[in-house]
């Protein structure tokens, strides 16, 4: 038998309740409490090597910055790839006006973090500039920034440092691939995926020009947030990701909805249960679904630096949860805190949407919690000092990066078909 159709009404509060990092952090809860009982089929947990986790995020922390300035886990690091100062030569070439400046670094951090779903082991990207080659995160860090400088994402040739609507719903996906050095030897995964996922982008963006402006531009949410006077402004960080998936949501793959609503990167788990207060308020709609929403998270913590680097205080920055992708989620289990039951299941490839794969995301976000405790008391620093976003960047990314390095030589501990929207 069909299940009952969701009304709209229905539909539209479970999307609002499911695009809350209170229900990711509650449901990924459950998760991780079911698995700690014993009650998983897939995961167990063990809470004796979370002090080894720590140990190694410590240790990457204090390697990566000595002095213990942490800034926050974003993409904007990422542009600091092989030591050269991006950020900079961007700024060369702007107005010395804060919101032209905001605008430009809205834009470029929008469209690459789209663009940052997972490479795959074979790609790479040889910057002609410095002469390095980078692969991966960084690799998309540098080549987005490239095809930004070079106006592949603008419609209007004399202004190419800005992302617009036509730009995006223009977008030849050779070109990009051109702008990647995606050829036969240099393959890049989920290539066509993140074409169609900015050419979304263009769409949704033409349609809320409330929100986008006339010219339907990412950088136009500095103008939504901070009005006519930014040095006054302030900012919630979970609010920037409520706009983010309330503006956005449409750009996402259709297949996870509810009652018509795309919710993007939210999965299917038989054992998560809505609150009794979700369940009368969505009418039982949200049940089952666990919510993560990791580019959109990891596209708010990558907008919070152009906001405060053009005057705008940002707060809240624990509102937001750790990214469940595959370094944090590998962190985990190369240091043995989660661990297969079935060891053999590693060399499955697995789908995005697989209750395997949902419930190693969910009990990522959990832990990762979690382990900023042992991590902070060890740096001897409180959680204003060390916030999540900054736990995450000296910090658990990059010592699940290490042990990859070392156990696989770099790749992930599980194979996940990425679609380039999720990893």
């Amino acid at each position: 038998m069909s299940p009952a159709p969701v009304s709209r009404a229905h539909a539209e509060r479970a999307a609002e309740i499911l695009r809350t990092t209170t229900a990711i952090r509650e449901r990924a809860g459950q998760l991780l409490a079911r698995a700690r009982r014993g009650e998983s089929q897939w995961w167990s947990v063990n809470d004796d090597k979370l002090a080894d986790a720590a140990r190694a995020v410590v240790g990457a922390t204090r390697e990566r910055y000595p002095k213990l300035h942490i800034p926050l886990h974003s993409r904007w690091r990422h542009f600091e790839a092989g030591g050269v100062d991006r950020k900079a030569l961007l700024e060369q070439r702007l107005q010395d006006d804060p919101g032209v400046r905001a605008r430009a670094m809205i834009d470029l951090a929008v469209v690459s973090v789209l663009l940052d779903a997972g490479a795959g082991a074979d790609w790479k990207y040889v910057e002609a500039s410095s002469g390095q080659t980078f692969n991966r995160s960084e690799g998309l860090a540098v080549a987005s920034f490239h095809a930004f400088s070079a106006g592949l994402f603008s419609s209007d040739k004399e202004r190419p440092l800005q992302v617009d609507a036509a730009g995006l719903r223009a977008l030849v996906i050779d070109h990009l691939a051109s702008a990647f050095q995606v050829g036969p030897s240099n393959p890049l995964v989920g290539l066509d995926g993140r074409a169609i996922l900015l050419r979304r982008l263009g769409e949704v963006m033409s349609e809320q020009p409330e929100v986008f402006g006339e010219s339907g531009r990412p950088g136009a949410l500095f103008d939504l947030f901070t009005g006519l006077v930014p040095h006054t402004a302030e900012v919630v960080a979970h609010d920037i990701f409520s706009q983010l998936l309330a503006s956005l949501s449409p750009i996402w793959p259709a297949a996870n909805q509810i009652g018509g609503i795309a919710l993007g990167d939210c999965w299917r788990h038989s054992a998560v249960r809505e609150s009794p207060q979700d369940a009368a308020s969505c009418g039982g709609a949200s049940d089952g679904w666990m919510p993560f929403h990791k580019l959109s998270q990891w596209l708010t913590y990558s907008l919070l630096e152009p906001f405060s680097w053009n005057g705008v205080s940002v707060r809240g920055l624990d509102g937001l949860t750790g990214l469940p992708e595959y370094r944090n989620g590998g962190l985990l289990i190369d240091s043995g805190v989660l661990a297969l039951k079935e060891p053999a299941l590693a060399d499955a490839l697995w789908q995005p949407g697989d209750e395997l794969i949902v419930e190693w995301r969910a009990l990522t976000v959990a832990l990762l919690d979690e382990l900023a405790v042992p991590v902070r008391q060890q740096l001897g620093l409180d959680a204003q000092q060390l916030p999540l976003a900054r736990v995450l960047e000296g910090g658990t990314w990059a010592a699940g990066r290490t042990l990859a390095q070392r156990l696989r030589g770099g790749l992930p501990p599980l194979k996940v078909a990425s679609d380039g929207t999720v990893f």
